[in-house]
């Protein structure tokens, strides 16, 4: 099976080549001109075990804010297009991760219909240079053009880096089991209506 895709973006604000393998070793090649980015997207394929690639030259002498949420665009159509009809998934999974003192509650359905539920609580507006507010964004861009519910929740915490380290690491864990594959059920689309729409 190769689940793989690969999506180029040009906007008058973005370029951006991204490649994704659902069914990969956690490599990963990440040069988005954000350095906090860079480190997310890292841990993102490492955890999930998936192969990622992205190169993005945005107008970062701006801010971050079209990079961040034009490559959530990018990574969401790759993952939509690289799980297809999504025959033999699981669908759901979920992860409670510890990062330090931040606890992160994340689950994930790959059911077709996009929704994203944030109950994140950063408390400061920047880490380093990154402004905190984007973390909603690029899971926003990401829903909406992967086509998932995506619920994260935020059970304890203080530390703003931590927090969102700890939520890109758990999105990745049950977005990983997710769209793993079922033997049992590896024939079958995994829902009572026949296709995930």
């Amino acid at each position: 099976m190769n689940r793989y895709a690969e999506i180029n973006r040009k906007t008058a604000e973005t370029d951006i080549k991204l490649t994704l393998a659902l069914d990969g070793e956690g490599k990963s090649e990440i040069n988005t001109g954000c350095g906090f980015l860079d480190h997310m997207l890292t841990l993102f394929a490492s955890h999930g075990s998936f192969d990622l690639t992205v190169s993005c030259q945005g107008d970062t002498d701006v801010d971050y804010h079209h990079s961040v949420e034009d490559i959530g665009i990018c990574l969401g159509q790759a993952f939509a297009k690289a799980i297809g009809d999504a025959k033999g998934i699981y669908r759901y999974g979920n992860m409670i991760l510890p990062m330090d003192e931040a606890l992160i509650l994340c689950a994930v359905d790959i059911s077709g219909r996009d929704c994203l539920v944030d109950r994140l609580e950063i408390p400061t507006a920047k880490v380093g240079d990154f402004d905190t507010e984007l973390v909603e964004e690029f899971f926003l861009a990401f829903v909406r053009n992967a086509r998932i519910t995506l619920h994260i929740r935020q059970l304890e915490g203080k530390n703003s880096h931590h927090i969102i380290e700890g939520t890109f690491k758990a999105f990745a864990r049950a977005l990983s089991s997710a769209a793993a594959i079922d033997e049992k059920k590896a024939d079958r689309i995994p829902s009572t209506k026949g296709m995930l729409v």
